[in-house]
């Protein structure tokens, strides 16, 4: 040791631990020097300051074997590295590679059929969209969910979501929390304020996906057609099915002809229903040319000769646009564990003065000569009500207090009136009720007497329902729920109970009911309120103990739902939620779910039971539902909704093949209403429910369930063998994609301290980062992804941006790469050599794809493979100047063969893309010239089978003539097609190949290309 100037070795011998450990820590410290011979010379006095500063952190404590990586966690890289990973983690393409961005920024556990399902939606970019098919409770929402940020990314942003309106909230719920997406409804009142506001288009928004239902999206079709959409995604799409017909649904149509020319998502369990014409229907909303025209398609698949043949050939169609998987496939990939559902049903009978106040309400509401509802009542209203009757008496209560102030003030009842059931909203825009409540017409005469009769009334009754302290049903869940408890508990789950109730006001009845039995610091509220004083203070507290972190939205809505959610989870033992509270949100933690009030949609029956039943549940699910023994009516909807809808039981709850039956859920629930309002006795009761039995018996019977198995459903090997190795290419990309971003931190973040435990984190500025996004919500921690706004982007913007005017020399540390062993690396081990690392952008009107062009030289003239040389890239290192020539020319022609390469192959892909529409179009074509062709044999058909029966007639001599006329008639129509069949398949094969031309200059490449940075390199 000389006495100004010190070696590693000198160091090393200061500290006592080993020389590969000393330059590590020196690299990381950034303590200057020099090279003499190829070793690594310092400062004396520079030395000791940092000796002595690192000593006191501890830094005696750091010896360790010289393989254990987790003294080398805090390795250095340049800045040629972070820039490359920039680039290299941000190119646009296709694949699997352009989908590790969107997968590494979702909040949520990807399953491989998911993956999947996104990666077939975004396959091809002159496809007009797909059909994604799953089964019920595979999670289509995120199938979709994946494609919608993946157009994010890539700045595609106007995208516009078709939902049914009950589905609104919990879609832009599920947006953000899983994938940090802004949304945007857009319905009635929203669309009228931003109109008001002065923006002149609602749904032209930026920023934010815009999420709207079906009746609103239908109602501004002419808006929506001029949207520019680069995504379009219809949710529970079987309800466009009959858009075919010439007097289907007129909504539909409107919503085919204003989404036409955008790419499109139609998300569907249930494709095919009660014909294979639906299935050509939904086909049509995609792509008018996937198929020849309805006549054709129902000649070839349907009723003609060659319908019994056809489904293969219709099957080899749909497999380009059309993905199907089912439950039972993922579970055989034990990819997926499902728990059973256990239906508990307790009976209970409601006491005298109950079954009274429920008889005369029930009488006044079938009367068609009261003044608050009058002959022709609000359906919905009526229904609501009839719902509140079951419910309890609290809600029954304060529901006449309103009818009451109503008729008081001379206006019928209205949605107001029944706004505690809060989903009033939703169901009225679904079932386009647009009542107003007017006032009743001052002009018309009223016979006072017989309106202040009918306040007595209703006030004798709000006078019975307030009287009636306690309710039977109630008292039931009381007695019930500590030994279902109990029954939770012995099998591992938690001591939790999810309640839910349709009304407010039974909700706020069931919180007292459960505090003064032993529960009154264990209860959470949920409803689309939240405005009472332990909500209040629940959201206050999650607020303070999230200040700052990611899992504050700024929303109050989503947030006070995540704060309500997190204090079941952590804190309460009951969450007693209503309907509209509940969307969106997760419960998989509880096992136990009691339907105080059971709804009369199954689709919403489905979504309570799911909140619970789902992905991630460890237990059984045991689903409690109420019987009245004394209302016949309530006992005939449990039936159907149990043996029907097959709801309560099973691995899978509720088949798609059922709860698709139905276009929309009020439709079943108006269904009921009118036979629980029109019905007189348990015996006409019996029939009307044995009536829509039979109706949705019919709906689905095994020829159509055949028929969709064989049309949609894969092999399960086959499937079970895709998912398979899914599941290990999703794993090993996002831990590749993790591992690059984190590359870049190191490089970007010389404050940064990364763990030495854990790879995946850091501290910086007084946080903590990590990839790993469940212990980020967890710890309250960020979590370190790419998404605007966030330190993430920051940096790979910063990095990219970067230029180098010279080229550097990097000296790459196999000892000290924290990711595992490199065997293709470490073959150049104590090799250098040369390398440029280029970006090749190849755009085309259709598609934009981005390769690293990387060009390496060797010293020792032995070739290295780009992606060897990829991969050494990852490994940490340090760069100085470079002393020695640059062999420029042979890095040029190296890049040059490379972007050669990555031409033909793009070229290929494009040839391959092109085919795939040629097969397509060709097929459109003949299914065209094959319904002439058989519009001419059917005209055949029936001259001869006219000339025959007229050959043996014994018509007079008038009638014959007039029978030669029609059939000399029938001839020259006959003749006169033959003659346009030629001229008509050309016209046809004409607009095919023009559109293939319009298709060909889609795909026409235009590449550039562009030098990032050089450098000599050598390996260590």
């Amino acid at each position: 040791m000389s006495e100004n100037i010190l070696t590693i070795r000198d160091v090393a011998e200061l500290l006592k631990i080993n020389e590969k450990t000393v330059y590590k820590l020196v690299a990381d410290a950034k303590i200057p020097g020099f090279k003499v011979g190829g070793s690594w010379r310092f400062d004396h006095a520079t030395i000791s300051r940092w000796i002595e500063k690192e000593t006191a952190l501890g830094i005696d404590s750091l010896e360790t074997d010289p393989n254990d990586r987790a003294t080398l966690a805090s390795a250095y890289y340049s800045p040629e590295q972070a820039t490359f990973f920039a680039h290299r983690l941000t190119l646009e393409g296709t694949g699997e590679d352009a989908l590790a961005q969107p997968l590494s920024t979702a909040r949520v556990h990807m399953n491989p059929h998911q993956v999947d399902a996104a990666l077939f939606a975004l396959a091809s970019p002159l496809s007009k969209g797909v059909l994604l098919a799953d089964e019920v409770g595979l999670g289509k929402t995120i199938e979709a969910s994946l494609v919608i940020a993946q157009r994010w990314a890539e700045r595609r942003r106007r995208i516009l979501l078709i939902v049914p309106a009950s589905l609104r909230k919990q879609w832009s719920q599920e947006l953000y929390d899983k994938f940090s997406l802004p949304s945007v409804i857009v319905e009635s009142k929203t669309y009228n304020a931003a109109r008001k506001a002065g923006l002149p288009s609602p749904f032209s928004q930026t920023d934010k996906i815009v999420i709207t239902s079906y009746e609103f999206a239908a109602l501004k079709h002419a808006e929506i057609a001029r949207g520019g959409w680069n995504l379009v995604v219809f949710d529970e799409a079987h309800r466009l099915r009959n858009v075919y017909k010439k007097d289907g649904s007129l909504r539909a149509k409107r919503l085919r002809e204003a989404t036409k020319s955008y790419f499109k998502v139609l998300l569907t369990a249930t494709p095919l229903q009660n014909s294979l014409m639906e299935l050509y229907g939904l086909v049509s909303i995609l792509d008018e040319h996937q198929f020849g025209d309805e006549a054709s398609f129902r000649s070839q698949y349907v009723t003609g000769s060659s319908a019994k043949t056809g489904l293969i050939s219709l099957r080899k169609r749909l497999e380009s646009i059309c993905k199907r998987t089912l439950r039972r496939q993922v579970q055989q990939a034990g990819l997926i564990r499902y728990t059973e559902r256990l239906p508990l049903t307790w009976q209970f009978e409601p006491s005298p003065d109950e079954l009274l106040l429920y008889t005369d309400m029930s009488g006044y509401l079938q009367r068609s000569d009261t003044i608050a509802f009058g002959s022709k009542p609000n359906p919905l209203v009526m229904m609501v009500l009839r719902k509140i009757l079951g419910s309890s008496t609290f809600a029954v209560a304060d529901t006449l207090a309103r009818i009451i102030d109503r008729l008081k003030q001379m206006r019928p009842a209205n949605l107001e009136t029944v706004s505690d059931y809060d989903v009033i909203d939703e169901d009225s825009e679904e079932l386009g009720d647009d009542d107003d409540g007017e006032e009743l017409d001052a002009d018309a005469p009223v016979d006072l007497r017989k309106l202040n009769a009918e306040i007595a009334e209703l006030e004798g009754y709000r006078t019975l329902a307030l009287a009636i302290g306690h309710n039977a049903k109630g008292i039931k869940l009381v007695e019930a729920l500590p030994r279902v408890l109990d029954e939770i508990v012995d099998k591992g789950g938690e001591r939790k109970a999810v309640i839910f109730t349709e009304s407010v006001r039974t909700q706020k009845y069931l919180a007292d009911l459960l505090s003064a039995n032993g529960y009154e610091n264990d209860i959470a509220l949920l409803n689309g309120h939240n405005n009472d004083p332990g909500s209040k203070r629940i959201y206050q507290d999650w607020l303070a103990r999230h200040k700052g972190s990611d899992a504050v939205s700024g929303s109050k809505t989503a947030d006070m739902k995540a704060a309500i959610v997190e204090a079941f989870k952590n804190d309460k033992s009951i969450l007693i939620a209503t309907e509209s509270g509940a969307e969106g949100i997760n419960l998989q933690f509880c096992s136990l779910l009691v339907n105080f009030d059971l709804p009369w949609n199954p689709q919403r029956v489905e979504q309570r039971i799911g909140r619970c039943h789902r992905y991630g549940q460890k237990i059984d699910v045991v689903v409690v539902n109420f019987l009245n023994l004394k209302n016949h009516a309530e006992q005939r909807v449990h039936q159907l909704l149990d043996q029907k809808f097959n709801l309560f039981k099973g691995v899978f709850g509720a088949s798609d093949e059922v709860l698709g039956v139905i276009e929309r859920g009020v439709d079943i629930e108006r269904r009921i209403f009118e036979i629980v309002q029109n019905a007189r006795s348990e015996t006409e009761i019996d029939v009307a429910f044995d009536q829509l039995q039979d109706e949705l018996q019919a709906q689905i019977s095994e020829q159509i369930l055949d028929a969709r198995r064989r049309l949609l459903e894969t092999v399960d090997e086959k499937v079970i063998e895709r998912l398979k190795e899914r599941d290990s290419e999703i794993g090993k990309r996002l831990s590749d994609f993790d591992r690059q971003l984190l590359c870049v931190a190191r490089a970007e973040l010389p404050d940064a301290h990364f763990h030495r435990d854990n790879e995946r984190r850091f501290d910086f500025r007084g946080e903590t980062y990590t990839t790993e996004w469940p212990l980020a919500d967890e710890k309250g921690w960020k979590f370190f992804r790419l998404l605007e706004g966030t330190l993430a982007t920051d940096l790979i913007t910063t990095a990219k941006e970067r230029s180098f005017d010279a080229p550097s020399y990097l000296h790459f540390d196999l000892a000290a790469y924290p990711g595992g062993k490199l065997a293709d690396v470490e073959r150049l081990c104590g090799k250098a050599g040369w390398a440029r690392v280029g970006k090749l952008r190849i755009e085309t009107p259709s598609v934009t794809r981005e390769y690293l062009v990387i060009s390496v030289v060797a010293d020792d003239g032995i070739a290295v493979d780009p992606e060897t040389f990829e991969r050494l890239l990852r490994v940490p290192a340090r760069n100085e100047p470079v002393d020695t020539s640059l062999p420029d020319e042979q890095l040029k022609v190296a890049a040059k063969e490379r972007c050669k390469a990555l031409l033909d192959e793009a070229e290929q892909q494009n040839v391959e893309w092109l085919d795939l529409e040629s097969e397509k179009l060709d097929n459109y074509a003949e299914d065209l010239e094959r319904a002439f062709e058989t519009e001419i044999k059917t005209i055949e058909a029936e001259i001869r089978e006219a000339k025959r029966a007229l050959r043996g007639s014994s018509l007079k001599m008038t009638e014959k003539l007039a029978e030669k006329r029609r059939i000399s008639a029938l001839e020259s129509k006959r003749d006169k097609f033959k003659g346009q069949f030629f001229d008509r398949r050309a016209t046809i094969r004409a607009d095919v190949e023009a559109m293939l031309d319009q298709i060909q200059e889609s795909l026409k490449l235009e590449p550039e290309y562009n030098d990032l940075f050089t450098i000599r390199w050598d390996v260590q």
